[in-house]
């Protein structure tokens, strides 16, 4: 049995001849020095298939953008340890108040756990397509000078986006940790969270501890407190900073459950001055789902809100449990890579769990031998 699909055409897959072509008309309107794709995943617990399926077609889509280009390309992953690691609820007002990783693990288990999980991984993807990466956890992308500039920028024009990154509340939800030690709670919501610029070089919040009360804090271009942005503010400041930088082209590689998403961050960063021309460059790679066209959430099957699909594995819930090597997982993946590659309409479109099992499973030999 072949372990290629039977894919329908679609408009999108009609209008290419291959899946990065899609990247073309930015390609040709910037004319970048080096092209960097960018790939994200909350490291909150082991990775699942969906995760590893779109960071492995990060490090294919890079190797066939080098070959064809002939410019320098690199992955960055990045590792958002801004997940809620705990969740609390005020009894006295309601108010729903979290720990992210950051706070209770700390940089060096960070470290480690970024090493444990996700570096093997990447490690074998780089060696084997020659694609060079680096990571960068959210702590450190807050605390660069360029990524804080930019939101403190942003924040006069922020009333402009606001419906856009929040729109049933109008109120994007920034969350500052409380400064007590040991502690590090923040206002999940921000309903209680205010900003205000003091001068074009610092803002200073106020903020309402679970344990302590009020408290303020203040953002300077190079110090000040851990700023925690919700994901669509977060998507907005990154990829309005990333948008300055000359002589790079960032292509932003998201799974397909960001299509809607992404359009909301469009129009705020629309909505802040961005041209069309300006918004980042995107790639939507191929959803996961259950028989049901739901995503394959293992958070759902783990808390028994839903079953594990027909046909799925226990290792699609954690890549940990793959029955092989690091290194087989790997060629396992840049085989399947290669499958949805090769066709336009392999690629545009969703795989249901026990398809995206059968393709890493079945025999098969890559279009192109690992190295």
């Amino acid at each position: 049995m072949t372990i290629h699909p039977v894919s329908p055409n679609t408009v999108l897959a009609n209008a290419l001849h291959r899946a990065e072509d899609i990247l073309t008309p930015r390609i040709l309107a910037t004319s970048p020095e080096r092209i960097v794709l960018v790939v994200g995943a909350q490291i909150n617990g082991a990775p699942h298939i969906g995760t590893s399926l779109v960071q492995s077609l990060a490090f294919a889509m890079a190797a066939r953008l080098r070959d064809r280009l002939v410019l320098p390309i690199e992955v960055l992953f990045n590792a958002l340890d801004n997940a809620p690691y705990e969740l609390a609820t005020d009894p006295a007002t309601g108010n729903r108040y979290q720990r992210a990783y950051a706070q209770v693990l700390g940089e060096h288990a960070l470290g480690d756990l970024v090493s444990a999980l996700y570096q093997p991984l990447f490690t074998v993807l780089s060696r084997r397509l020659g694609v060079p990466h680096r990571v960068e956890t959210y702590t450190e992308q807050q605390a660069g000078e360029h990524f804080r500039r930019t939101w403190l920028r942003l924040v006069p024009r922020l009333d402009a986006a606001r419906w856009c990154l929040a729109p049933s509340t109008g109120t994007p939800h920034l969350r500052i940790p409380c400064p007590h030690p040991g502690c590090g709670w923040a206002e999940k919501h921000a309903e209680r969270t205010r900003v205000r610029l003091t001068n074009r070089e610092s803002a200073q919040v106020a903020a309402i501890c679970l344990h302590h009360g009020p408290y303020r804090a203040t953002i300077t271009p190079t110090e000040g407190s851990y700023l925690d942005l919700a994901t669509l503010y977060r998507n907005m400041v990154k990829e309005l900073a990333l948008s300055s930088l000359r002589g790079t082209l960032h292509v932003m590689v998201k799974g397909g459950d960001w299509v809607f998403g992404s359009y909301l961050v469009d129009e705020a960063l629309q909505a802040v001055g961005l041209t069309c021309g300006q918004l980042p460059a995107r790639l939507f790679c191929p959803q996961v789902v259950t028989e049901t066209g739901a995503k394959l959430s293992k958070s759902l099957i783990r808390e028994g809100h839903a079953p594990l699909p027909e046909g799925a594995a226990d290792w699609m819930l954690d890549t940990r449990q793959w029955p092989g090597t690091v290194a087989e997982y790997a060629d396992r993946l840049l085989t399947m890579t290669d499958t949805l590659l090769s066709d336009p309409r392999h690629f545009f479109r969703s795989y249901s769990a026990a398809e995206i099992g059968r393709m890493m499973t079945a025999p098969a030999t890559r279009s192109v031998p690992a190295t």
